[in-house]
């Protein structure tokens, strides 16, 4: 059980607390309403997380300014992730089916992608081929995101 939200522990709430003790290797950084941190598996480039601290179930367990913040830092780190990569455009989803846990993914899309997946939900990616996390490969990508949002004044902590 989470100590939060008296739900379930879910692998949204270990990955929170592994990166509030600095032990999540994917941490872009921490915002004010949650943890930044890249997708395992890169299934697209820069693919990236935004996970709620504190934890809550959904976008609709949050009201007023805190639901505006975590949809603000949704948007800055796409816009983060955008100016990185130079992505084409960003999609966001919001689940919670499986992890429920709020937490958002940040997609980038890409020109380059092949015909058949160029207009189709990115779940139509084969992810268990996917390129796993890899902080030797990673970590300089994390840190780039992480430089863009403190440019963006994106309340970087």
């Amino acid at each position: 059980m989470s100590a939060h939200s008296g739900q379930r522990q879910t692998a949204i709430h270990r990955q929170v607390e592994a990166a509030r003790r600095g032990l999540e290797p994917r941490t872009i950084a921490r915002l004010a309403s949650g943890w930044a941190l890249l997708g395992d598996p890169q299934v697209l480039r820069g693919y990236a997380l935004l996970l709620a601290d504190p934890e809550v179930s959904s976008l609709n367990a949050l009201t007023g300014a805190a639901r505006a913040r975590f949809l603000s830092d949704m948007a800055l780190l796409g816009d983060a992730v955008l100016a990185v990569t130079g992505a084409l455009r960003i999609n966001y989803a919001l689940y919670g089916n499986l992890e429920p846990a709020l937490h958002a993914h940040v997609i980038p899309r890409y020109l380059d992608e092949p015909a058949h997946l160029a207009t189709a939900q990115p779940w139509a990616y084969d992810w268990s081929i996917a390129p796993r996390f890899d902080a030797g490969r990673d970590t300089r990508l994390a840190h780039a995101i992480r430089t863009e949002l403190a440019r963006l004044d994106a309340g970087v902590v």
